[in-house]
């Protein structure tokens, strides 16, 4: 397999563009004592609020914990919750030089309020129409800027049905990948599933696939997998398709190679931002070593990992490689 402490210090060579849709991410902690004498809901004091990076964004977070060097290309609004994310990704050391504003847009702004360890409701400002013209080609040039720029290995397409990956988009940016041969990887959501022809890793949840094949299943086994693989490779001729199966684990498939890869027994606390760490792995892993089956272990493991915490957590990079060298080795 490869030393596996020198593929991670591989990851430090490796830039990694993130396009999709960035959003901040409040947090407000607090404690619930008493219901609300206005109506029958809890009243939580709130004690704590933090903002951390969302959406494409902590993909970008996750990559850059690795080592890798991470740069963000994306349309958000021209307000306040843009200009905060823009410091924050900088504060973590993530490229904006590509990152776009527009006063058509507003930026993506979820709330989280937390009291006794778990969601009590969630509070999201945002537009999800698709970019308009003007925006869809200053974000393609962009795209092509960047590429000429910083020549990186592999373009991460993030998609959370926000509105900046359109069909124009993803179509251009896959073709420039591969006129330029960078790696592609797509995080996909039901709206454009289909766009993604010619992709190297698809990465879908199993509920994305199954609704977006129109499938029913009774059990998820390795033949279902396959056929799921090959009803995908009829639609997108893509190189590998990577499936997440939450507590079962990953599913991966390259032509006549595939194999269901159970996870690893965890406390789970919270899966949010779960499937940001297993692309970002997955892809960095890939565009060091072309190799599937080590993308899938290793992604398995990150994904288990960041379940361990509260909210959006980016993967801790020494952590990850102590159960890689535990569990793989």
């Amino acid at each position: 397999m490869g030393d596996i402490t020198a593929l991670f210090g591989s990851f430090e060579n490796i830039k990694v563009g993130i396009v999709g849709d960035v959003m901040l991410d409040a947090y407000m902690w607090g404690k619930v004592d008493r219901i609300s004498p206005e109506a029958p809901v809890p009243i939580v004091a709130v004690h704590k609020k933090e903002y951390r990076i969302g959406g494409a964004g902590n993909v970008a977070l996750n990559i850059c914990s690795l080592g890798a060097k991470a740069s963000v290309l994306s349309v958000m609004g021209d307000d306040d919750e843009g200009q905060l994310l823009k410091k924050m990704f900088e504060d973590h050391r993530i490229d904006t030089g590509f990152l776009l504003q527009s006063h058509k847009r507003i930026t993506t702004h979820k709330t989280r309020i937390i009291a006794r360890n778990q969601q009590m409701m969630r509070l999201d400002q945002e537009l999800t129409d698709d970019l308009g013209y003007e925006d869809e080609n200053r974000l393609i040039l962009a795209v092509q800027h960047y590429i000429a720029q910083e020549k990186p290995q592999i373009i991460i397409l993030e998609d959370y049905n926000k509105g900046v990956l359109t069909a124009l988009v993803i179509e251009k940016i896959i073709d420039l990948c591969r006129h330029n041969g960078i790696l592609t990887a797509v995080d996909p959501k039901r709206k454009h599933f289909f766009s993604y022809r010619g992709v190297d890793i698809f990465k879908p949840n199993l509920k994305e696939v199954t609704d977006g094949l129109n499938m029913m299943f009774t059990a998820v086994d390795e033949k279902l997998l396959t056929e799921i693989h090959n009803a995908l490779h009829e639609k997108l001729q893509h190189r590998i398709s990577f499936i997440t199966l939450s507590e079962k684990g990953v599913f991966y498939q390259q032509q006549h190679e595939a194999a269901l890869i159970p996870s690893h027994i965890r406390n789970i606390a919270d899966v949010s931002g779960a499937g940001d760490t297993v692309i970002a792995v997955a892809s960095l892993v890939y565009a060091a070593t072309q190799e599937a089956k080590l993308m899938a272990e290793v992604a398995n493991i990150a994904g288990g990992l960041v379940c361990e915490e509260v909210g959006t957590a980016a993967i801790n990079k020494e952590k990850l490689l102590a159960e890689c060298k535990k569990l793989l080795t």
